[in-house]
Order: structure tokens, then C-alpha cells, then sequence
């Protein structure tokens, strides 16, 4: 099964609100996909459709090949949700609200026990798996409730701000958690977050939905181009001269250039064909270059320029 989600004009409306309006996409195996949109667009009540806490008004969808109206036990058992809300049993331990859930989804009783230590531990919550989770921290209930959404081993895993209030230092363990289980255990990973510089590290792909009408999707570069047709580019010398600017604007290649000490900084369309011509300039002008680097649209860029505000 190479798609793991897969949607046909999905529609839920609330009354006269279209929460999700005939939203099209798909999300392949082992994908880490990024689900991008300003509060009250649309994603949350998109993902609550995709494991079935809600029924679609119209349209289909599957997800890990079952229908969500008609195999809905089948599409739950085959989904882990990290939910906005935690809803831990917070009187339990973090080891009782683990095995109670190992439980639900029926995970064979010699097993739990070491599946329910392994998260605990990978999670960074082994010494206080005794502890009730009242007693826990907002950052502590956030990795229980991965760990939770994670105890069935499910192929499709549903992260709603995954790193939400987590230290630097546990946000790259939950990077590098998502990381292994897309590439390694071939996992399908679908993340809602706002947090744009983590979604540009980690997705293969992004869609973004506004008004809960997709907008646009693709993977990040792709979005780039289609959004400015020109690349800007860092060039970096021992010195910058009047000289080799003018050399540079000479070419006619550049739309834009920006001089400082030692760096040049400019604007092609077709780099592959105007950066030699523009090298050859600077180094006829006398130039001694030190490197030529791209600087890179943010996926903060892409993001703002598509939901129509200005960068």
C-alpha cells in the first residue's frame, strides 16, 4: 500500500459553517506530511475525520486503506492521535494510563510491559512511571501523550503540535522519534503545527488550508518556485569593490544587487545558466571568491505569501 491517506472531496459542515470544504490529498507510506493553516482553518476538525471522531457531511476517505464511514473500527486500530487535549487520567500513574490504553487496543499481555517501559524511557518519563500525571508538567503530560499515541505501534500517526511546551532538548528527541519511525518502521507521519521552522525540517510534504479550503500542497521547494520565479544568492569574497559590483550589474542578469564588506548579494532567474556568467564577471573584475550559497525561501515565506499576507 503505497498511500496511506487519501481524501476525495472532503466536506464537514457545522450548520451553516464549512469547517472542511471538499479537501483533496493524499499522503504516502512513510511520508512525514505537514498540515499547515492559520487557528479555526480547518485542521483539527480534518484530523478528527480521518480517525473517525467525527462523520464526514460528504466526499470519502481512507485511511491505511480502510473507509473512515464504513470500516471505522479498522481505521481507529490503525491510528495513533496526539490530540490538543490530552485527556490523561490524571489520578493514574504514567505506567497505569500507558497499560490501561495497551488494554483498549487489545496489545497481547506478555508484551505490555516491556512496550509500555520502552516509551516510557524513550520519552524520558521511566522515573516517574509511578508518579500520578497530576503531579506532571505541561512538558512531562506532552510526552506521556506521544508515548499513548504511540503504544499500538500504528500505522499512521496523527501529531497535533507535537513539541508543544517541550526544552530544546526534548523537542530534538521527538524529532528524531519522528525521523526513525517515517524512515526506519516506514510510518506515515501527519503533523498539524505552527511551529513552521519545525514543519520545513521535518515534512517531505506540506499542505495548507485556509478557511478549510486546501490551498495549496507539495513539497516545499516545488512551492518556492512556483512562488518567485527568481533565487537570490549569497557571494562571498575576501573583498567587495565598486568594481565588482558594477561588474556584476554589467551582466544584466541580476534583478537585484545588494553589496556589503564582503558579501554580494543577488537576484537570478536561471542560475544554472547566469551564475557562471555572473563568477566569470566578478573574477575578470579582479574578485577572489570565497563561496556562492543560496539563500532559501522559509517555509515562514511560502506559508505567509500563500495565505495572502505580505513577507
Amino acid at each position: 500500500m503505497s498511500v496511506m491517506v487519501d481524501t476525495r472531496d472532503l466536506t464537514k459542515t457545522f450548520g451553516t459553517l464549512v469547517a472542511v470544504d471538499n479537501v483533496d490529498m493524499n499522503v504516502k507510506r512513510g511520508e512525514i506530511f505537514g498540515f499547515l493553516g492559520p487557528n479555526g482553518a480547518g485542521k483539527t476538525t480534518t484530523v478528527r475525520l480521518l480517525c473517525c471522531l467525527l462523520s464526514p457531511t460528504s466526499g470519502s476517505a481512507t485511511v491505511a486503506g480502510y473507509d473512515i464511514r464504513n470500516q471505522q473500527e479498522e481505521v481507529r486500530k490503525s491510528v495513533g492521535l496526539l490530540p490538543e487535549v490530552h485527556g490523561h487520567y490524571e489520578r493514574m500513574s504514567a505506567n497505569e494510563n500507558l497499560r490501561y490504553y495497551a488494554q483498549l487496543y487489545d496489545i497481547p499481555q506478555p508484551d505490555v510491559s516491556s512496550r509500555v517501559r520502552e516509551l516510557l524511557e524513550t520519552m524520558g518519563l521511566y522515573e516517574r512511571r509511578n508518579d500520578k500525571v497530576g503531579t506532571f508538567s505541561k512538558g512531562m503530560k506532552q510526552r506521556l501523550a506521544i508515548a499513548r499515541a504511540l503504544i499500538h505501534d500504528p500505522l499512521v500517526l496523527f501529531l497535533d503540535e507535537p513539541t508543544s511546551a517541550l526544552d530544546p532538548e526534548a523537542q530534538k528527541k521527538i524529532h528524531d522519534d519522528i525521523l526513525t519511525l517515517s524512515k526506519r518502521r516506514e510510518r506515515t507521519i501527519f503533523i498539524c503545527t505552527h511551529n513552521l521552522a519545525e514543519a520545513d525540517m521535518l515534512c517531505d510534504r506540506i499542505a495548507i488550508i485556509n478557511h478549510g479550503k486546501m490551498v495549496a500542497s507539495g513539497a516545499a521547494e516545488r512551492l518556492r518556485t512556483q512562488l518567485w520565479s527568481q533565487r537570490t544568492f549569497e557571494l562571498t569574497l575576501t573583498k567587495v569593490s565598486s568594481r565588482i559590483v558594477e561588474a556584476i550589474e554589467s551582466t544584466g542578469l541580476c534583478e537585484m544587487v545588494k553589496a556589503e564588506e564582503k558579501k554580494v548579494t543577488f537576484n537570478v532567474s536561471d542560475p544554472e545558466r547566469n551564475n557562471p556568467v555572473i563568477v566569470k564577471a566578478v573574477m575578470e573584475a579582479g574578485g577572489h571568491i570565497v563561496s556562492l550559497s543560496e539563500i532559501r525561501r522559509t517555509l515562514k515565506e511560502i506559508y505567509l505569501k500563500i495565505i495572502g499576507e505580505k513577507t
